[in-house]
């Protein structure tokens, strides 16, 4: 089969075709044959040698989550699915297995179908990133009613973390640049605030005794986590976050790794998108060849939702 990976560290170059064996489901797993694989900010984490290579000999082939077809059942796997189903999936990377590729691998829990209504190209930005925030959220245990902040709301993970905490009954207080507030407000977050420094006192003013939760992710959990009351909680994407306890606030970090073979959650999020209550936000498609570009892409930031590559 045909995938793009690597076989040294380095940037964006280093990504190149690759001819691999395809792999073959065995009991308890699902093949997909891929037609939409996004690129994420852990991809070129994964190419840096920074994140899942490890315990792995190369090549490298990123790519945590996909869309596509069922085409192979392992033996005696208990699943709904059948061949020729389109379908959703989150991948674990682990040396080639990743979803930069035309056949991928994986547990039957980590595989759902894609949402009736969304292109494959749509479908392909929900299992990794959604999960992630669905995480976060469950890390926060907020009843319904509380507050949460939310950073970096304009993303993909956190435009999914706006629109699950409004399905789960929460006040959403995000932040968002000039151009993004729109977006965001669009997103249904109740109040929209300017990101960067000023945006912890921004917060209080809102919420004088602080929210009861913070998503972070951003990255930026300690310069914020003083918009979050005594005692409340922090979820943060930041790699190696210190887990912060002043004040009381237990602080967490989202590793979507753990929500992998969470199908009941995938599932659930498959349903919210097919109900129109979260957004599929796709900002550039290029075919799988021009990886190299779409990585290039990524890390010059701004983009108004997610690449993805086509196969």
């Amino acid at each position: 089969m045909k995938a793009i990976g690597l076989t040294q560290f380095g940037g964006p170059e280093v990504l190149h075709l690759l001819d691999l064996p395809a792999p073959q489901a065995r009991p308890g797993e699902i093949r997909i044959r891929v037609s939409a694989a996004t690129v994420n900010p852990v991809d070129t984490m994964v190419r840096r040698g920074l994140a899942f290579v490890s315990d792995a000999a190369p090549p490298y082939v990123p790519g945590m989550e996909a869309a596509g077809v069922v085409d192979q059942i392992g033996e005696g796997t208990d699943t709904d699915l059948r061949i020729g189903d389109r379908v959703i999936a989150i991948a674990v990377v682990s040396g080639t297995h990743g979803a930069y590729a035309e056949q991928l691998v994986v547990p039957a829990e980590s595989v759902v179908r894609a949402p009736v209504g969304a292109t494959d190209i749509e479908a392909a930005t929900l299992p990794m990133n959604g999960l992630t925030a669905r995480m976060a959220l469950d890390l926060l245990e907020l009843p319904v009613g509380a507050t949460v902040a939310i950073t970096g709301a304009a993303g993909a993970v956190g435009g999914y973390a706006v629109q699950l905490a409004k399905a789960d009954g929460l006040r959403v207080i995000a932040d968002a640049a000039l151009k993004d507030v729109q977006l965001v407000n669009d997103l249904g977050a109740d109040v929209v605030l300017p990101r960067g420094e000023s945006f912890p006192e921004l917060v209080r003013k809102e919420v004088p005794d602080g929210v009861d939760g913070l998503v972070d992710t951003a990255g930026i959990a300690q310069s914020v986590a003083r918009a979050v009351r005594d005692g409340g909680r922090v979820a943060t994407s930041a790699p190696g976050a210190a887990l912060a306890t002043e004040r009381g606030i237990v602080t967490e970090r989202t590793f979507v790794p753990n929500y992998a073979r969470h199908r009941v959650a995938l599932d659930q999020l498959r349903q919210l998108a097919e109900q129109g209550r979260l957004t599929l936000r796709v900002a550039r498609t290029l075919p799988v060849e021009q990886a190299i570009e779409a990585h290039r892409l990524l890390e010059i930031g701004g983009l108004p939702g997610r690449i993805v590559l086509t196969f």
